[in-house]
């Protein structure tokens, strides 16, 4: 068995190339499990011995004690469409508090998903820095193409975000973030087959305060946000949000001096303003405004040559020794593509009318667009032989209108829905082997759904709840990418729906048991370069379906300890899994289509070691299950087997009235695939990791001045996002991931 092998040189080290070695399969995956061991054991033992530092720098003489009870306050969320405790939501689910994000260093949905478990979001759609493609046990989409759907639904306000690029929410001054993992048919609808993200903003008005922050650290970072709520009368309320952020690349384009740019350089400019009015005792209106937009160096990447004959690349004459020594700098010559920029602009309409004291109806509408530029350069070679500059554009309204209420000891939630989204993506013009060509794609999209779920408590412990969900999408999408304009169109139709039982062990405990149903509408091949041999290949897919059975258990066993398991099985049905080939003048990429069973478990745990200190872990494990296709079984991509998050946290309060805390944070993704195919000599497989931050901060008495001291991803560990092998090469999309240390300042009046 021959098992090709990467060398990655560090920086200062001469280029590898692709070598192949001869070695047994049972020695790596031993290997491989006792070095995951041994390295897992040091990373546990560091972070012991750094949070013990931490908590001794924070202890002063006038300590008094716990700024918190044993007691752990139940959170309120709105994962149902209407607020409900967590322990009553009968979904594993994870709620991140807005007022603590910006303190733990998290602002965006990358560092989300780094302490979520069964959670991976990777960036890199079209190299630019601002998308964020969530996979949620095993589940979600790394393109970004029109004729894509995630996997994993997004929500601002419950509002749809409907494409990747953009999704990388600024997440400063927000209420909280909440996780709902499994499929999320029957409320969410498409695209939530994986499960769902809502981004929860503040009522206007909710909590009249002004708030300033700011965080300098190293890699030049350069923080800034403003935020206000105010009372501008007794039924009106005001937010302003604003932020700018600025961080430093990893990399220089070493062909393009005076391009004024970095690789992986980021640079952010957004504002959100909201305004409620309650019109009359029943009735309510929230009008909220945002705006963002970027300017970005190209993501990090590099190419790995297959330097064996037969590759087309290799039989151009180019070498790895051609690719920059460091991996994070680029050769590039295309000014053009060293660049990326992304904006985007929307409005969204929130009305409540209080038909009586049992029935409310909601409407939430919402007009938003989204624009970027980005490419390739894919051989990240000097000379133009492989680059694709890419533009895309999505406009989308959304409306739906919700009816909340109840008939006598039943609750219920319905409403109806209707989306539409039109968008391009144009790559003028590609250089494909050395030959220009150009490839567009263009897709118009509607979707209606109506949907209703109830639930009814049949006893003082037991609640039994189910609903269902029709939807009807169309999609009318064409291509040219040189064989002329050619248009198609298709229609699905699906009802999913959900049935669980609630079962009240005490007032903190409680379990639940959950069968639940997902839908995804089939899509276009996003790349169909096969319109060169067949004419006919450029046709949708069928209706992707998941069905997803849960039982759990979450609450507070005793004081001082709160936690939530689930354990899962997830079928999937008709599931696209994308693979690109070269054909013709491109990269054709198809939906390699399988059947997928899912099984695993997550637990979340936050408990009081002592008055002071207090830990949260997060555990995930998801064992995938697939069909062999033509003799060979594919695998999931870019789903690790593992994942973990350790926080232990040490807060005192000081006779001032001060408080201290000190902060780590542990993270670890085991290893995964870049692509469907395990085959070790594609060179696809990418290494797991473990992250670690840290904090230690001090807050002046009534909320007055915050100063903090913080280190993100200390041990500097790099890893991949993403591995693609084209045949000719590979191509390796790095992290914008690095360490850095600075100082986070905050304000509040």
């Amino acid at each position: 068995m021959h098992t090709q092998i990467e060398y990655v040189p560090r920086r200062g080290q001469s280029n590898p190339s692709i070598l192949l070695t001869g070695c047994s399969s049972t020695d790596i995956h031993v290997s491989r499990a006792f070095r995951r061991f041994v390295l897992m054991s040091r990373q546990v033992s560091r972070l012991t011995l750094m949070f013990s530092a931490l908590v001794l720098v924070s202890l002063t003489p006038t300590s008094l004690g716990s700024d918190d009870s044993p007691m752990i306050e139940e959170v309120v969320v709105t994962a149902t469409k209407k607020e409900q405790g967590i322990y009553e939501v009968p979904v594993s689910l994870s709620v991140f508090d807005g007022r603590k994000l910006d303190e733990r260093g998290i602002s965006d949905l990358v560092d989300v998903g780094k302490h979520v478990p069964n959670l991976v979001v990777t960036t890199f759609s079209a190299g630019h820095t601002s998308s964020a493609n969530p996979f949620i046990r095993g589940i979600g989409r790394q393109d970004h193409l029109i004729t894509t759907d995630p996997g994993v639904g997004v929500y601002v306000d419950g509002v749809y975000l409907g494409r990747q690029v953009g999704q990388h929410w600024n997440l400063k001054n927000i209420e909280r973030i909440e996780v709902l993992r499994g499929p999320q048919g029957t409320l969410y609808g498409r695209n939530s087959i994986g499960g769902a993200i809502n981004i929860v903003t503040a009522e206007p008005g909710s909590d009249p305060s002004r708030h300033f922050s700011a965080r300098l650290g190293s890699r030049s970072r350069t923080d800034a946000s403003v935020h206000v709520d105010s009372k501008v009368s007794e039924n009106v309320g005001l937010t302003l949000s604003s932020s700018f952020n600025q961080r430093g690349g990893l990399g220089q384009f070493v062909n393009l001096p005076d391009i004024g740019v970095e690789v992986g350089e980021t640079r952010e400019l957004s504002t959100r303003l909201a305004l409620s009015s309650r019109i009359s005792q029943t009735f309510g209106v929230t009008v909220a405004v945002d705006a963002n937009d970027g300017d970005n160096g190209l993501n990090p990447y590099t190419t790995i040559i297959d330097e064996l004959p037969g590759g087309a690349v290799y039989a151009a004459g180019y070498r790895n020794i051609d690719v920059t020594t460091d991996p994070y700098d680029n050769n590039t010559g295309q000014t053009e593509q060293a660049r990326t920029s992304n904006s985007a602009h929307g409005v969204a309409v929130t009305a409540d009318w209080d038909v009586t004291d049992r029935l409310t109806i909601r409407t939430i509408g919402s007009i938003r667009r989204s624009e970027y530029e980005a490419g390739l350069d894919d051989d990240s070679l000097f000379d133009d032989f492989l680059s694709f500059p890419e533009e895309g554009r999505a406009d989308q309204k959304s409306l739906e209108v919700q009816f909340l209420g109840a008939l006598g000891l039943t609750e219920f939630v319905g409403g109806l829905y209707h989306f539409r989204e039109n968008g391009s993506n144009v790559q003028d013009p590609t250089v494909f082997l050395g030959f220009l060509g150009r490839f567009n794609l263009d897709q118009n999209l509607k979707s209606n759904a109506i949907f209703l779920n109830v639930g009814r408590d049949v006893s003082e412990s037991w609640r039994l709840s189910g609903g269902l969900r029709t939807t009807q999408d169309r999609k009318e999408a064409s291509t040219n990418v040189g064989t002329g304009t050619v248009f198609a169109d298709r229609s699905w139709r699906e009802t999913s729906w959900e049935l669980s039982a609630h079962y009240t062990m005490n007032d903190q405990l409680t379990t639940y048991g959950t069968i639940q149903s997902g839908y995804q509408s089939g899509e276009f091949p996003a790349r169909p370069y096969c319109l060169f041999a067949d004419p006919d290949c450029f046709a949708a897919s069928d209706n992707v379906t998941a069905r997803n059975y849960e039982i759990g258990i979450k609450g507070q066993p005793r004081d001082g300890l709160e936690l939530a398991v689930a354990v899962f099985r997830t079928l999937y049905d008709d599931l696209p899994y994308q693979v690109s080939t070269t054909e013709g003048s491109g990269f054709n990429t198809v939906n390699l289509i399988v059947q997928q069973t899912t099984s695993g478990f997550e637990f979340e745990s936050t408990f009081h070691i002592t008055d002071l200190i207090r830990m949260h872990l997060a555990v995930g494990h998801i064992n995938i299950s697939l069909d062999e296709q033509d003799g060979v079984r594919p695998v999931a991509p870019l789903t690790p087997d593992w994942t973990l998050s350790i926080r232990p946290e040490y807060r005192r309060l000081l006779s001032s009235g001060s408080k201290v805390v000190a902060r780590i944070e542990y993270s670890y993704r085991d290893e995964m695939w870049g692509e469907p195919s395990s085959d070790p000599g594609r060179l696809t497989r990418i290494g797991d990791r473990t992250l670690v931050n840290c904090y230690v901060g001090f807050s002046a008495p009534d909320d007055g001045w915050t100063i903090g001291f913080y280190g993100k991803n200390v041990g500097d560990v790099r890893y991949d996002n993403a591995r693609l092998n084209t045949g000719d090469y590979l191509l390796r999309i790095l992290s914008n991931d690095a360490s850095e240390f600075g100082l986070h300042i905050g304000k509040s009046f």
